[in-house]
């Protein structure tokens, strides 16, 4: 069965990400959650995590994915793992590549119940690689890294974020996957947030070249692709099984196409083994930012997403059940009523809705339309000079519609402030205990 069918993500995420510590010893220039070299003091305890891994397994989470920092600065790493593994819950481990992730490490990982090793990689060489990690000798230790998961019979799952520095790299990277042996291959489009900067953002016309680039080879190599926080990916995949369909069958429409993926989605699914629905199957697939996604700081908080730093609750407060399925912010994000622009308009929005992410790190709004796309949807008209004057009956539905996007915004803007609040409280506490 598919993990995705069945679901309500009203009511129940499919994947829930927890940063287990923001302690790294790396520097990565795009670091989401600018981590430092040690733990947090309020990180959650090993009780905390057990607890956090308890609610998971109660909403039936289909994924779950232990992420950092680097999970293996957590001395408990491996205990909690056993624990979720226990309660039944499927779970990924993404360490960074430092001196501690071993051979060992990996075996252990295995044998406490890890499903699949993520390891991220950003070019295919460590001259471009290594100087995007910050650290010298980290693409070595990726691919030994990859080289121990195969020999520990562990699926590897590789991420690479694309941005200016290594767009011209991805057919370089992707025959180097090939000899790796991965079962999946998640490319990143970038988020200019924390240490990422918006002048590595790629502009939409390169994210189509990127989507055309990761479609063709989805089609010849041995692994599965998927993009995060890349949503209109799904919406160029339509577009592409609509090409197929019309050629072969004569006219047909895109969500036609979308109905036929999903009811695949099983047959898909086989390449890329228990924790993932198909590579195409995905372009049907309605997750989005705190919407079948949900984001765990190390300190507790309840985010849509590791990338979209708007604060919805803390588990050490409320349950995660509730701050999902009640908080006003994730039920906002999961309205595609509100989006604005052309995402409001589009055909696609329900597959798709762009990355709300990165809508708020480039405008401050996180209804905007998305940043990157170049897509303009078949009822989008926008408002010229010498447009005619509305109706007053459009006008009076246009004011109501805007009414409930500012209501929407006003508690965005609230979970933004205190989102600050917090990290600024917990950046003043680890520099009063540390100095630095």
């Amino acid at each position: 069965m598919n993990p995705l069918d069945g679901l309500d993500f009203d009511k129940q995420p499919f994947l829930v990400i927890w940063e287990a510590t923001q302690a790294c010893d790396l520097a990565c220039k795009h670091c989401r959650a600018q981590a430092q070299p040690i733990p947090h003091p309020q990180q959650l305890t090993t009780a905390e995590g057990m607890n956090l891994i308890d609610q998971i397994s109660e909403l039936h989470v289909p994924i779950f994915v232990l992420t950092g920092g680097d999970p293996l600065k957590r001395a408990d790493i491996f205990d909690l793992v056993r624990y979720a593994n226990g309660k039944g819950v499927h779970t990924a481990l993404a360490p960074s590549a430092t001196p501690l992730l071993t051979r060992d490490a990996i075996f252990k990982a295995k044998e406490a119940g890890v499903v699949r090793l993520s390891v991220s990689l950003d070019g295919s060489c460590p001259e471009i690689h290594d100087v995007f990690r910050g650290v010298e000798g980290t693409f070595e230790r990726t691919r030994l890294a990859v080289q121990y998961a195969n020999d520990a019979g562990l699926p590897i799952q590789v991420h690479t974020t694309v941005s200016r520095h290594n767009i011209h790299d991805l057919d370089n990277i992707a025959k180097l996957l090939t000899d790796w042996k991965i079962a999946m291959w998640n490319v990143f489009m970038l988020v200019p947030m924390g240490r990422g900067k918006t002048a590595d953002l790629l502009d939409g016309e390169d994210f189509e070249k990127v989507f055309e680039k990761i479609y063709e080879l989805s089609t010849r190599v041995p692994y599965q692709i998927k993009t995060t926080e890349g949503m209109h990916y799904r919406r160029f995949l339509l577009q592409k099984q609509t090409e197929r369909r019309r050629a072969a069958e004569g006219e047909v429409d895109d969500m036609g196409a979308a109905r036929e993926a999903d009811s695949h989605g099983d047959a898909l699914r086989e390449r890329g083994g228990p924790m993932y629905a198909g590579t195409h199957s995905w372009a049907t697939r309605r997750i989005n930012d705190g919407k079948g996604f949900v984001f765990v700081s190390h300190t507790g908080e309840v985010y849509p997403s590791g990338f979209l730093p708007l604060q919805a609750g803390n588990i050490r407060e409320r349950s995660l059940a509730e701050i999902y399925q009640e908080s006003p912010v994730f039920k906002v994000l999961r309205d595609t009523a509100l989006l604005d622009g052309k995402c409001g308009v589009c055909e696609y929005k329900q597959v798709c809705g762009g990355s709300r992410a990165r809508a708020f790190a480039v405008t401050g709004d996180v209804l905007a339309q998305e940043p990157c796309c170049i897509y303009e949807p078949k009822n989008w008209h926008p408002v010229s000079e010498d447009a005619h004057p509305l109706a007053e009956e459009t006008i009076a539905m246009a004011l109501a519609s805007l009414s409930e996007a500012d209501a929407a915004r006003r508690i965005i803007a609230e979970a933004a402030e205190a989102a600050s609040n917090t990290r600024a409280s917990l950046r003043g506490e680890l520099v009063q205990l540390t100095g630095v």
